[in-house]
């Protein structure tokens, strides 16, 4: 199977090294890659912003099946595209990835639908957001709406940090990702993650357990069952 990995990060290199591993894969390409990646696959020079120059790769080197490690491309809709390709990839939809792409989308939706979040504000100006953090006081967590790199998101213990936080992300301190500002309430409780991969064919399965899903596995450095969760919410 001819494999291509996007991305060039310690994520990717991960996913890189156990995908070489697969007597399945004839050849793994990354692109951008690095130089670590490079010990377990051709890293190629590819623009994977450029959806079009990675699908005409595929088609030139018939490449089976793509994997796709950061959000960005994710969330430009990079899976879609290669789905329209008729080029089978793994990752969400455009749709799916505003929940990453989006802090106030997945905030809207949690509130929409009573999925349990904490309170907060969406702003597109800087007034009306120094003004709700003034009403509600700190600490309070600032946050770039966008995709910031793992960078966009400021727990400020003061009001000072609250509204230097707002001030540096209306001034273009991540570009359009902080366009909007989501602002909400800190919050100290424990949070269960569940991380889960099913396949298109399944999504509409009744139960957790129906169909042929991913088994759920907990995220490096937590704990399952969780100490402070009741006995009779644990399940393996």
């Amino acid at each position: 199977m001819h494999i291509l990995l996007l991305g060039s990060g310690g994520r990717e290199h991960a996913l890189a090294w156990k995908i070489a591993a697969s007597p399945l894969v004839t050849k793994l390409w990354c692109a951008p890659g690095n130089a670590g990646i490079a010990r377990e696959a051709e890293c190629v020079a590819l623009d994977i912003a450029d959806h079009a120059a990675v699908i005409d790769f595929c088609r030139a080197n018939a490449v089976e099946f793509v994997v796709v490690g950061p959000e960005t491309p994710l969330a430009a809709g990079i899976v879609d595209d290669l789905a329209d390709a008729g080029i089978k990839a793994f990752g969400p939809s455009w749709q799916a990835a505003l929940l990453e792409g989006s802090k106030g989308f997945t905030k809207a939706l949690c509130t929409e639908f009573g999925i349990p979040t904490g309170a907060y504000g969406r702003f597109t100006k800087a007034a009306d957001a120094l003004a709700y953090v003034r009403q509600q006081g700190a600490p309070i967590v600032v946050k770039a709406d966008g995709l910031a790199a793992g960078k966009g998101v400021v727990v400020a213990m003061t009001m000072t940090e609250a509204e230097a936080a707002i001030a540096m992300m209306f001034d273009g301190a991540f570009g359009t990702a902080g366009a909007e500002v989501v602002i909400e309430e800190i919050s100290r409780r424990p949070r269960d993650q569940l991380l889960c991969a099913v396949r298109r064919r399944d999504r509409d399965s009744a139960g957790l357990g129906a169909g042929p899903q991913a088994r759920v596995r907990p995220r490096p450095g937590g704990r399952t069952p969780a100490a402070w969760a009741p006995t009779r919410r644990r399940r393996s």
